[in-house]
């Protein structure tokens, strides 16, 4: 078992907000990519991370979007549609969607149609 699977949304949640707010991209945004991948509206986004809920637990509770399997490209020099652990593909999933937010790229095309 990975050492992020237990480890709290929250935890990393701050790194994601720095990491896009750097390159001039906001929370909301940051938020909105988060729920369109999850499922979850911003209510429930909020929950988790008050609640401290791990990686695991978060993306158990997930439903993830039906588009999510478009996202495609590395993370950390590993390419995430080759990722064969399913919840570790969803926590590169969302790793690759924060990447192309904080890289500028467009709303639309981050949240694959």
């Amino acid at each position: 078992m990975h050492r992020i699977f237990t480890m709290s949304v929250a935890s990393v949640y701050p790194h994601y907000v720095t990491k896009v707010e750097r390159k001039s991209r906001t929370k909301d945004e940051l938020d909105t990519v988060i729920c369109w991948l999850t499922g979850f509206d911003r209510v429930t986004l909020q929950r988790h991370l008050d609640s401290g809920t791990t990686f695991q637990d978060f993306f158990d509770a997930a439903s993830l979007h039906p588009n999510s399997e478009k996202i495609t490209g590395s993370v950390c020099g590993v390419k995430v549609q080759e990722v064969e652990d399913p919840l570790m593909r969803r926590i590169r999933y969302l790793d690759k969607l924060v990447d192309e937010l904080a890289k500028g790229r467009p709303m639309e095309k981050i949240l694959r149609p």
